[in-house]
C-alpha cells in the first residue's frame, strides 16, 4: 500500500485553480467515497477516505467551491481494518451540496452514476474525475506481472462512467465485478504510467517507473543466467524504452529546455538501465537521488504540458509496444 499512499499524498497537494475541474473532482470523491443519509429528516453527506490529507483536501474544496461547512471525524481502525479512517460530514447544507454536486437530480432522486455536466466535460474534467475517484477508493500495486491500478466503485453505473472518463483521455480501462463489488481496473504498465501522468502524480510515477526498471534489470540478470538469447533481445528492447520518454521530452522542448533539466535528461538517455541513485553518482558534480528524479520529473511535466498546448503527442508517444514487449 506504500505506492497507493504516496500517490494519494501527492494528489492531495496538487494545486487546481479552475473551478469546473475542482467541481468534477469533488463530485467524483463524494460519489466514490460517500453516501447520503437521512438523519432527523435531514439529508447528510458522509465521505470516508483513508488519508487525513485527502479529507482535508475534500473539506477545503467543499468550503471554497460551494461555500458549505463540513467536519472531519476520525474513525480508529480495529478488527480486520487497519489504520484510521477519516469521514468528511456535511450536515447543515447536505441536501444543497448533494444537488450541486450531482448526488441528487432535479427531482431529488439519488444519481447512481456521475452528473451529466461532469460526464460531458473537458479532458481536464475527466482527469479530475479519475483523481477524485482514486483519492476516494483507488489503489496501485507494485509493477510486475500482477501490477494494477484499480478503483472500487459504489455500483455499475459509476464504474461505467469512470471507464468513459478514461476513454476520453485515450486510456483503456475495464469495469469488472469481483465478488459482488464493482471495480475499474488497469493492468498495462504503460497505461498505468499514462494515467498517473494525467492525474498529476509525477513524483509517484518516477518511483513506480524506477521499481519497474529494477524488475526489468533483475529479469535481465535471470535471463543471462539461463542463456536465454530470445529473452535477452527483449530485454534490450525494454532498455531502449527506458529513455524513450526523455528522448521525446527533449524533442518537444528543443532549445527551450533549461540546461540543468537537459543535462539530467541526457544522463537518463545515456544510462537507460541505471537507477536514480546511480544516475546521481554519474552526474558531474554528483547529485542526490531526489535531485535527479526532480529534474527528470520537471522535464517530463514541462514537455507534456507543452505537447498539450500544441496539440501534439506527449512523451508517451515514443514508447511503442515493441519496446516494452516482454
Amino acid at each position: 500500500m506504500a505506492l497507493t499512499a504516496s500517490v494519494k499524498e501527492e494528489l492531495s497537494r496538487l494545486d487546481i485553480k479552475k473551478s469546473s475541474v475542482r467541481k468534477a473532482e469533488v463530485s467524483a470523491m463524494l460519489r466514490f467515497a460517500g453516501g447520503l443519509h437521512i438523519i432527523s429528516g435531514r439529508i447528510v453527506i458522509e465521505a470516508e477516505v483513508d488519508l487525513a490529507s485527502t479529507a482535508r483536501r475534500l473539506r477545503a474544496a467543499i468550503a471554497e467551491v460551494y461555500g458549505h461547512q463540513s467536519e472531519i471525524i476520525v474513525v480508529s481502525g480495529g478488527g480486520l481494518r487497519r489504520g484510521s479512517r477519516y469521514v468528511v460530514r456535511v450536515v447543515r447544507d447536505g441536501e444543497s451540496l448533494a444537488r450541486q454536486t450531482g448526488l441528487l437530480d432535479g427531482r431529488g432522486r439519488p444519481v447512481r452514476g456521475l452528473p451529466s455536466a461532469v460526464v460531458n466535460g473537458s479532458a481536464s474534467d475527466a482527469e479530475a474525475v479519475w483523481r477524485g475517484a482514486f483519492l476516494a477508493h483507488g489503489s496501485l500495486t507494485e509493477p510486475g506481472r500482477s501490477s494494477s491500478l484499480e478503483v472500487t466503485c459504489p455500483g455499475p453505473e459509476s464504474a461505467l462512467a469512470l471507464v468513459g472518463a478514461a476513454r476520453r483521455l485515450g486510456i483503456q480501462a475495464k469495469a469488472r465485478e469481483v465478488r459482488g463489488v464493482d471495480r475499474v481496473v488497469i493492468r498495462d504498465g504503460d497505461t498505468i504510467a499514462a494515467l498517473l501522468t494525467r492525474m498529476g502524480a509525477h513524483d509517484a510515477l518516477m518511483v513506480w517507473e524506477e521499481h519497474r526498471m529494477r524488475k526489468e534489470v533483475r529479469a535481465t540478470a535471470n535471463r543471462l543466467a539461463n542463456f536465454d538469447d530470445a529473452n535477452l533481445r527483449r530485454s534490450a528492447q525494454a532498455a531502449v524504452a527506458a529513455g524513450a520518454r526523455v528522448d521525446r521530452a527533449l524533442e518537444i522542448l528543443g532549445d527551450d529546455v533549461p540546461d540543468h533539466l537537459k543535462y539530467a535528461g541526457e544522463l537518463r538517455v545515456a544510462h537507460k538501465q541505471a537507477s536514480l541513485d546511480e544516475l546521481g553518482r554519474l552526474a558531474d558534480p554528483p547529485m542526490t537521488k531526489d535531485a535527479i528524479a526532480g529534474r527528470i520529473r520537471r522535464l517530463l511535466a514541462m514537455a507534456d504540458k507543452r505537447a498539450g498546448d500544441l496539440g501534439i503527442p506527449g512523451t508517451e508517444a515514443n514508447v511503442t509496444p515493441e519496446m516494452m514487449d516482454e
